[in-house]
């Protein structure tokens, strides 16, 4: 059953919102329907199973406290690429 809900968003984004919806073919309700139902879709927050071999490694590795993991991925790839 469909209801019909009042929002309240700058005219500007609207106008956007619906040049997009137009351009992807759909309309602008049902592109924010269908985020919605993205959003609050109860399976996402269910935990994912982890393998045996994957529970056996967790919490063996302890990274230092000053550990930034970009700045060390960073370097790792521009090391690889350079």
């Amino acid at each position: 059953m469909n209801t019909k809900l009042t929002l309240t968003i700058e005219q500007s984004i609207i106008e956007k919102a619906k040049k997009y919806a137009s351009g992807k073919g759909r309309s602008l309700s049902d592109i924010i329907e269908n985020y919605l139902k993205i959003i609050t879709k109860e399976e996402q927050a269910k935990e994912v199973e982890l393998t045996p071999i994957v529970k056996s490694l967790k919490g063996t590795f302890k990274e230092p406290r000053n550990f930034d993991y970009k700045t060390e991925l960073s370097k790792r790839l521009a090391e690889k690429h350079l």
